[in-house]
């Protein structure tokens, strides 16, 4: 199945936890800790705990000196450029994971999550092509999502599957997903990590 169809079909937590693994993953580019989100991943094992969501979002958006929000949908950012032409590489990829901090819902309803979660996931795989030295066919993330993978370069490969996984593992298991979908979030975050570190010992 691929990712598009995961995430039409996800329930309200496998959507919130999609969206937050995206954000997890890119969280080295705002500076944040490996600790920084876990309130939000606590409130996931609930069923209905909006109140302890928008507490977590509210503490993660201090600690990580992000707006408030500026709307929904404003995620992902594929195709923009950079305005004055002056950001690029790790600039633009950090400006697509403030976007996605500052457009998270403060409540967890479905239809909200759903649009957040989508345009999380396309910041995230233009993040990791952004980032990556080998360089990604010019070809839409809407394409890679709907399945049309052939020539993928290695580190959006990796970050589409791990997309994939989160949402599998949610739809297969519910909140008894959550530690997998985590363990997934820690994996790409460190490798996100190492190719930050890469990037700024070369220049």
């Amino acid at each position: 199945m691929s990712l598009v169809d995961l995430i039409a079909q996800a329930d309200e937590r496998g959507l919130a936890a999609s969206g937050l693994a995206c954000l997890d993953r890119c969280v080295p580019l705002l500076g944040g800790d490996d600790e920084v989100l876990r309130p939000l991943w606590a409130s996931l094992s609930d069923a209905d705990e909006s109140a302890d969501w928008g507490e977590g979002l509210r503490q993660a958006r201090e600690k990580l000196g992000g707006p408030e929000g500026s709307g929904e949908g404003e995620a992902s950012g594929e195709g923009e450029g950079s305005g004055d032409g002056e950001a690029s590489g790790e600039g633009e990829a950090a400006l697509l994971a403030r976007r996605m901090l500052s457009a998270a819902p403060d409540d967890r309803c479905a239809d909200r999550v759903r649009v957040w979660a989508d345009a999380c996931s396309v910041a995230a795989l233009q993040i990791h092509r952004l980032l990556d030295s080998v360089g990604d066919p010019d070809v839409s993330l809407d394409s890679r999502r709907a399945g049309r993978t052939e020539g993928m370069s290695p580190l959006v490969a990796a970050e589409l599957r791990r997309q994939v996984t989160v949402l599998e593992v949610l739809a297969g298991h519910g909140t008894g997903g959550l530690r997998r979908a985590l363990e997934v979030s820690i994996e790409g975050r460190r490798v996100l990590q190492a190719v930050v570190a890469r990037r700024a010992r070369l220049g």
